[in-house]
Formats: C-alpha cells, structure tokens, sequence
C-alpha cells in the first residue's frame, strides 16, 4: 500500500498562517528559506530532528506555500517505491503527470499529477537516508 505522508496547502500570508495554525492546533511551524521557495514545514506531531519525519507511525506533517493562483487548493502526498514506475502505473490509470520528477534534497523525488477527477496530488520517493 502507499500511504499518504504529507499534505501541503497554499498560503497568501505566512505569518498569519503560521499563527493560525500554531495557536488554534499548536503545530510547530519551520520557515525555510529562498532556496526552498520560503516553504514553511507543518509538525502536526513529534519530529525526528535528524531525519525531519514523524516519530509516531500513522502520522503526517504538511506544509505551505505561497498561494499564486486563486485556485490552488490543498494537496495530499502519496509515497511510492519508485517514482518511475509510479509515473507509468498513473499514467496508466488515467492521471496526468505534471512537469518532470523532482530531487527535493534530503526528502525524495517528488512529482505531481492531476487524477481523473481533476485533483492535484503528488507522489514522493523518500530518499534512501530517511
């Protein structure tokens, strides 16, 4: 099976998402930087500061980005064995892969797609370090 192991939602204020989030839920919130498109991490539960993944099996961190289309809505990450493969087998099904795999440093190749119903999702290879 593939489980999900990461939403990610569109922000249009980061410190006002970060508050929310911190204040209504009490999930720790990480700014990354330029280089990462000023990403910011959502630990919705207890992180290993090593390998950035949750310690409790079952559950997932998320996180956001800036919103640059009205449309945008959140999105689900699924992880895969091999994103190649999965690339095809989605394909296959039906779904529509969106650009070309990406190295995420650190977290995996990453590659999103629309599914027949028009949903973005995205699949992730976790690095072999994790």
């Amino acid at each position: 099976s593939n489980p999900v192991v990461h939403f990610e939602m569109p922000a249009n204020d980061r410190e006002r998402m970060k508050k929310f989030y911190e204040s209504a839920f009490g999930w720790k919130m990480q700014q990354l930087g330029v280089e990462m498109g000023n990403y910011v991490v959502a630990h919705t539960s207890e992180t290993d500061e090593k390998t950035g993944m949750v310690k409790k099996p079952g559950m997932i961190n998320g996180g956001f980005y800036d919103r640059t289309d009205a449309t945008q809505a959140p999105s689900l990450v699924i992880a895969v064995d091999d994103i190649k493969a999965h690339i095809e087998i989605v394909k296959k099904a039906g779904g529509k892969i969106e650009g070309e795999p990406m190295d995420i440093p650190g977290i995996g190749w990453h590659a999103a797609f629309i599914d027949p119903e028009g949903n973005r999702v995205s699949m992730l290879q976790p690095s072999k370090q994790m």
